[in-house]
């Protein structure tokens, strides 16, 4: 990714931490970088990023990758780690298509949208 289109990108992605946040239980794993994959749990899901149970403190700007059922390793960079929860924001926005494909299969609670 080049400055410009990662720029761009940051842009795109604050824009989108608005976008609908879609509830569900999906198991998962993680793996923060330079660590061990770990079983977890993804909460909700946006085109942007998701959260996720994380037993194990993740700090603000570390990167990590989530793999998801049927897909593969998606980067990604935490954003908050709260009580054992962590939210972090894709590397690259995942398609709408792939969203809802995943959403169709998973959904458990709802859409919801963040108090922007």
């Amino acid at each position: 990714m080049t400055v410009q289109s990662s720029g761009r990108y940051a842009i795109a992605a604050q824009e989108d931490r608005c976008a609908p946040r879609t509830k569900l239980t999906i198991p998962a794993q993680l793996r923060a970088s330079g660590g061990r994959a770990f079983q977890t749990v993804v909460h909700d899901l946006s085109i942007s990023g998701f959260s996720a149970a994380a037993i194990n403190r993740m700090h603000p700007g570390q990167v990590c990758w989530i793999t998801l059922p049927g897909l593969g390793a998606l980067q990604a960079e935490v954003i908050w780690w709260d009580n054992c929860q962590v939210g972090c924001a894709f590397a690259e926005l995942l398609s709408p298509i792939v969203h809802d494909n995943i959403v169709s299969k998973h959904r458990s609670g709802g859409v919801y949208r963040s108090a922007c």
